[in-house]
């Protein structure tokens, strides 16, 4: 069972992409797959492989999943930068109209890829459904959180429905290009699902404390570290809040941060990330598969986030304060 370089592995991927007729004479269309970067643990297009390795298949019969998913990725960011009107999205180069298009043409062509996978017949069916799921599923958790949320509640009511989906569907296609039975199909969701909670919680601290201050800043109720510092009980609270609406200051944005720790909204993320990890450590082990060791591989580089923001709270936290 081996694995191929990642950049390797998904140089073929993309080349499966652009050998598509429709991609290769649309010139918008190849510059998005030829600019996409991997990001090793981070990629979602390298679940299908991991799945699909363990149930005993290959990576060439991951193949078409992989390059479905990433199709969709693509899709769904260039909508997302819609949504959250991000200073650095295509939609400001290519205008609104035509990014709403690509990325109609992307989820079109991940439905083309899994076509072409080589499987049994009867097959064919549920990977299409899982696919059309994920998008469905992910379109209304974007639409959800195009608006600010109310509370934590409603927060993890639009992160069930935007994240979750699409990363139990890389899991599934995987395992269903290699034949798993319907068992470990839903195992493989449950991971996926588990797995989406925590890059969701993930993606929202990173966002937090980035510099400059991103999209998530115009919308602070809807990331899950600002919504904590603007919610929780501490002394600073009135003054987070001040700051976090002048955030595109760099003085007021770092101040800002400096609060998240102190509020302790970087350790009520990492508690979260850490409950998540855990119930996907969990979920691999219930899995009767071929062998784990894809999957373990996998889970050990995405924690890797996680094992840096305890080093960095250690320094810098001052311990966490009381939920209201």
């Amino acid at each position: 069972m081996a694995f191929r370089a990642p950049t390797r592995r998904f140089d073929r991927l993309r080349e499966r992409v652009l050998d598509l007729p429709e991609v290769a004479a649309w010139p918008e269309m190849r510059d998005l797959v030829e600019r996409a970067q991997h990001r090793e643990g981070i990629s979602v297009w390298d679940y299908p492989v991991a799945a699909c390795l363990a149930s005993g298949g290959s990576e060439d019969l991951a193949l078409p999943g992989a390059a479905a998913i990433f199709c969709a990725l693509v899709g769904i960011h260039l909508i997302d930068d819609l949504l959250d009107e991000d200073p650095a999205g295509d939609y400001h180069r290519l205008g609104v109209g035509r990014v709403a298009n690509l990325a109609s043409a992307f989820q079109a062509v991940a439905h083309q890829l899994i076509g072409t996978a080589q499987i049994d017949p009867e097959r064919a069916p549920a990977l299409q459904a899982q696919l059309a799921h994920a998008f469905l599923a992910t379109a209304r958790g974007q639409d959800l959180d195009a608006f600010e949320s109310v509370g934590e509640e409603d927060y993890w009511r639009r992160v069930e429905a935007k994240t979750p989906p699409l990363f139990a569907a890389a899991f599934a296609l995987g395992g269903l290009l290699a034949g798993a039975p319907a068992e470990v199909i839903s195992g493989f969701e449950r991971l996926g699902r588990s797995l989406g909670r925590f890059i969701q919680v993930s993606d929202d601290l990173s966002d937090a404390l980035a510099f400059p201050a991103g999209a998530d800043w115009n919308r602070p109720r809807n990331n899950l570290a600002l919504l904590y510092a603007i919610t929780a009980s501490y002394p600073e609270r009135g003054r987070f809040t001040g700051l976090a609406a002048e955030s595109n200051e760099p003085d007021a944005l770092k101040s800002a941060q400096k609060l998240l720790f102190k509020s302790g909204a970087v350790s009520y993320c990492a508690l979260q990330m850490t409950h998540f990890s855990v119930e996907a450590r969990r979920e691999v082990q219930r899995l009767d598969v071929a062998s784990r060791e894809p999957l373990d591989r996998l889970l050990d580089r995405i924690v890797r986030p996680l094992e840096h923001l305890f080093s960095v709270g250690r320094n810098q936290s001052s311990g966490p304060s009381q939920r209201p």
